[in-house]
């Protein structure tokens, strides 16, 4: 067993199925296949059940997944320690952030960051829920991740920093037939077709809020995915409600923001795993706690723990 054929078998276990990890791992499919065939052998289990091109992780297949995830991660942060020595040259950060927040804070902390560090890339993975952001940081997918929760966020083990606080808002076609002076009441939403997140989502919970109280409300949409989200609502298919943090977007795309009545709040927090941060990603954490505290402040802010460390 090498760390090669752990990091081939944690691809095919991400992505679903070889052809796609051996694209992502930019090698031949039949090269990866031997290796993961290889794995199998020195283990003496099936990691995969294969169904054509679909394949389904074995039992042995789960209970290889969070070894091989650590001793994946061991030999990054043994090799980005090394390298940092010397100052954070390169290097790579991977961190899990929702929709919203992707939008903003994230933008600007990876803006602060790469004007720090611009050797070192930045990889972003999509999650949903606050839930699919700590599940991703707790099982080493990746280092960091970004959430936002109307509720109490339980870290279960994880370290957790809270950043901003986003107040959601009802974004409507620009003849949407509210006043623009004062805040919008759910009741008034009676009878709209509203466009909403899937269940577990901050948005979501907002939308349910509203139909509780808006006789006649419905939801027309429910997407995953937010970039539908602005065109649907400008062509005329329904209201929606979405953070803060996409309302200068929504202006400039031609929308009305309005203001709900009563208001609610997103908590938005970063969180990692409390050992085995990579040099790279406690430099990132440090970038991004200070570009969120101060705005105005030039991005170059000093380093959390020295580089070396």
């Amino acid at each position: 067993m090498d760390v090669r054929q752990l990091e081939y078998f944690l691809a095919v276990v991400d992505h679903g199925g070889f052809n796609r990890a051996a694209r992502a791992r930019y090698i031949a499919q039949p090269s990866l296949s031997q290796a993961i065939r290889l794995l199998e052998r020195d283990l003496g289990s099936d990691l995969f059940h294969r169904f054509g091109r679909r394949v389904v992780l074995t039992e042995a297949g789960r209970a290889l997944v969070e070894p091989a995830r650590e001793v994946v991660r061991g030999l990054g942060l043994a090799r980005a320690s090394v390298e940092a020595v010397n100052g954070l040259v390169t290097g790579r950060v991977e961190i899990a952030a929702m929709p919203s927040q992707a939008v903003d804070p994230l933008s600007r902390m990876i803006g602060g960051f790469a004007e720090r560090f611009p050797g070192v890339s930045v990889a972003v993975r999509a999650a949903f829920t606050a839930r699919d952001v700590l599940e991703s940081v707790r099982t080493g997918v990746t280092e960091l991740g970004l959430l936002a929760s109307v509720e109490p966020i339980a870290a279960g083990g994880l370290e957790l920093h809270p950043v901003a606080r986003q107040r959601f808002v009802l974004i409507t076609p620009p003849d949407a037939p509210f006043p623009t002076d004062r805040a919008v009441r759910h009741a008034q939403l009676a009878g709209q077709r509203l466009i909403a997140g899937q269940p577990g989502t901050g948005m979501r919970t907002v939308v349910d809020t509203i139909l509780a109280a808006a006789t006649g409300a419905t939801v027309v949409v429910e997407t995953e995915h937010r970039e539908t989200i602005l065109p649907l609502v400008l062509g005329g298919t329904g209201l929606t409600v979405l953070a803060d943090s996409w309302a200068a977007l929504a202006r400039r795309a031609g929308a009305r923001v309005l203001d709900l009545d009563p208001v609610t709040y997103l908590d938005v927090a970063l969180v990692a795993r409390p050992d085995s941060l990579t040099p790279a990603a406690r430099e990132f954490l440090a970038v991004a706690r200070a570009v969120v505290a101060d705005p105005g402040a030039p991005p170059a802010v000093p380093s959390a723990q020295p580089a070396d460390r």
